[in-house]
């Protein structure tokens, strides 16, 4: 499928408004496209308000035992009403493929525990190196063909590479997650060509196959772009925790990922070199100038 033409309103029912917004990925149906971290807000009330305002129904969670806690002792999963999001666990801070599977399992348990839907879920991500945190390409491919075979659903970040994405879905990848820009940077989309790709190339045997843009997303507007390319999601966390007003961000992020989401199935009109009249040019009062 090609990313640029979004699919017809006579298809059906992908146009209605209960379906535009839902998000379906390894069966499970989210009712939001818009995926929220949980990490790096001033207090934990603040992220509690900010996840309500971002209108999400799945927040990841960095599921290292010392991450569950902030420094007054406050439970995180204390904030967050696990009946209403689906919690996704991700292995955040993990440099090899051997400590991203075992936090893995470590979450798998924590949200068995707690009946959350998300306990079969993983987000993975193993990185490469500190100072520019990309994914490191070979422990990622491994990683995700172990927590497959351990019966989960990976949803993989990854760079923006081609093939790398189609090796990671071929792996068995519920959801590829391409990097928008280097993880918080907030430079938002920086190889736009690359992420068209990645969407032709995922899509053409399954139009329905999850894409979801993580990583480098600094505001609404890069959020309504994600979308308008073709993205199924969007996953951010630092633009609405470390904006100025946390809640109003995440609040704008929801709208731009509607607004986004639809001016990609409406179909945006191509980009000419000269103007074209928006009034008909029958009657006009004087002829052209030359």
């Amino acid at each position: 499928m090609n990313p640029k033409s979004p699919p017809s309103p006579a298809n059906g029912p992908q146009n209605t408004p209960e379906t535009t917004h839902r998000l379906d990925v390894a069966g499970k149906l989210l009712a939001s496209r818009v995926i929220v971290g949980t990490g790096k807000y001033d207090t934990l009330e603040q992220m509690r308000e900010s996840l309500d305002a971002s209108g999400s129904s799945c927040v990841t969670v960095a599921i290292r035992r010392e991450k569950l806690y902030d420094r007054d002792g406050k439970n995180l999963l204390d904030f967050i009403d696990t009946d209403r999001f689906t919690l996704l666990p991700n292995t955040a801070g993990c440099f090899n493929a051997k400590d991203a599977v075992r936090v893995a399992r470590m979450g798998r348990e924590i949200l068995r525990e707690l009946g959350n839907p998300g306990a079969d879920w993983v987000k993975l991500e193993v990185l490469g190196d500190t100072k520019t945190l990309l994914p490191d390409p070979l422990a990622t491919l491994d990683a995700c063909h172990r927590l497959v075979e351990d019966g989960f659903k990976v949803l993989c970040y990854t760079s923006d590479c081609p093939i790398m994405a189609v090796r990671l879905k071929s792996a068995g990848a519920a959801s590829v997650m391409p990097a928008a820009s280097p993880i918080g940077s907030g430079q938002g989309i920086l190889n736009e060509n690359n992420l068209k790709i990645i969407l032709e190339y995922l899509k053409s045997d399954d139009p329905n196959y999850p894409v979801i843009i993580d990583a480098g997303v600094g505001t609404a507007s890069d959020v309504a772009e994600v979308f308008e390319l073709g993205a199924d999601g969007v996953l951010l966390n630092t633009a609405i925790a470390h904006a100025r007003d946390p809640v109003m961000m995440a609040s704008a992020v929801r709208h731009a990922a509607i607004a986004g989401r639809e001016a990609y199935l409406a179909g945006r009109i191509p980009k000419r070199l000269y103007a074209m009249a928006s009034s008909p040019e029958e009657g006009l009062i004087s002829s052209r100038p030359w």
